[in-house]
């Protein structure tokens, strides 16, 4: 079973953004405390992919999202809700397998836990050719080829053999095509080790032009980078400079604050564009474009940009990072330089700290600017 492709029914504009992963039904329990107490719970949809196409759109920026979502309610749910966000639907509806689930709930105050019920479900059974093939709701090379920017997040490789695959394979056709690739690590531990995980991850980290990771995440990839690196080193496969990355604590030092930065070691691995999510204390990033007349393949010169973060009163955390990565590719895609991708990124990640809801609180363009002109009055009149 499918479902039809919709366009913005103003613009009629392709998608400047394609981005493929799993959007679940999400349960989300309002009062704080435990679930095992809790009595009502709110039902909408959240997934790191998602949330991202739905601020992009919100920003003005035409993307489509390409997935898979089971053939019942929940499923007609996660449509619904992003079409009329205008976001491009690409979905197949899978008869045999359900739409994934997640609790959200808040057992303490400015906490949140989430728990994920996505194993076998419809997302899981996502591979590259149906992707490849399917016209209607997969990511033909037309489609790819006409997109800026492929976004992937670290999930979706997880999810299963077949998605793996898909996701893989989506790299190199895109890098064939000439579309970029973003690659937000996102790491989830529910999904599998990290030791099992830090050696994919990395392996679509090199192959990016952009990396977006938070600090642990990007010390996983460098750390991973560093062992293999160590590895062939020791084989002959590669040269004694570059094998000698560090070592596997390299990311960590990094990550604690020492000499290197982790987007300066990244960057030293061959990714173009790495930027570090830093929460609350801003963000960071390294590019190769903006330092005139270097290496895009050294920079070990160059200093990373920085951009302190924004004091909000902070409601819920869940979906900042996406926020933050929607905002950064919006004003990217707007020719805008490192410094204001980052603040734009910043602003977009707090201004959806002060609502609940994983995208619920995605900026608007009109909302742009709100936090620095710093309002006292609670109303808007």
């Amino acid at each position: 079973m499918t479902v039809s492709p919709i366009r913005d029914p103003r613009a009629g504009a392709a998608p400047r953004v394609v981005t493929v992963g799993e959007t679940m039904a999400l349960l989300h329990s309002e009062g704080i405390g435990s679930l095992a107490h809790a009595r009502t719970m709110t039902i909408g949809i959240g997934g790191a992919e998602s949330n991202l196409a739905i601020g992009l759109r919100r920003l003005g920026v035409p993307v489509a999202w390409v997935s898979r979502v089971g053939a019942d309610e929940l499923g007609t749910r996660v449509l619904r809700e992003l079409r009329a966000e205008q976001v491009e639907v690409r979905a197949v509806v899978d008869p045999e397998r359900p739409t994934g689930l997640m609790l959200k709930s808040h057992p303490s105050g400015g906490a949140s836990t989430v728990r994920y019920y996505r194993s076998g479900s419809a997302a899981c059974a996502l591979d590259a050719g149906t992707l490849a093939g399917d016209d209607l709701n997969g990511l033909p090379d037309d489609l790819l080829a006409g997109a800026e920017i492929l976004h992937l997040t670290g999930i979706t490789p997880l999810l299963s053999d077949t998605a793996r695959e898909a996701v893989l394979d989506l790299v190199e056709r895109a890098r064939a095509v000439g579309t970029l690739v973003s690659f937000d690590v996102n790491l989830r531990s529910a999904l599998a080790p990290r030791e099992v995980a830090a050696p994919l991850l990395a392996r679509i980290a090199v192959a990016a032009d952009i990396v977006f990771g938070g600090t642990d995440e990007l010390a996983l990839i460098a750390d991973a980078l560093a062992a293999e690196a160590q590895v062939a080193g020791a084989s002959g496969e590669v040269s004694g400079d570059a094998a000698s990355g560090g070592g596997t604590e390299r990311g960590e030092d990094a990550a604690r604050g020492g000499e290197d930065s982790l987007v300066r070691i990244l960057h030293a691995h061959g990714i173009p564009e790495v930027v570090e999510k830093r929460g609350a204390e801003g963000a960071r990033a390294l590019s190769a474009e903006a330092v005139t007349g270097a290496d895009a393949n050294t920079l070990h010169d160059a200093e990373p940009v920085e951009a302190p973060g924004l004091r909000v009163d902070v409601v819920d955390t869940v979906g900042a990072g996406d926020a933050f990565v929607a905002g950064y590719l919006s004003a990217r895609l707007e020719g805008l330089d490192l410094a204001a991708r980052l603040a734009r990124g910043n602003e977009c990640g707090a201004l959806i700290c002060t609502t609940p809801g994983d995208w619920e609180g995605a900026a608007h363009r009109e909302d742009l600017g709100r936090l620095a002109a710093g309002t006292k009055d609670p109303v808007v009149r």
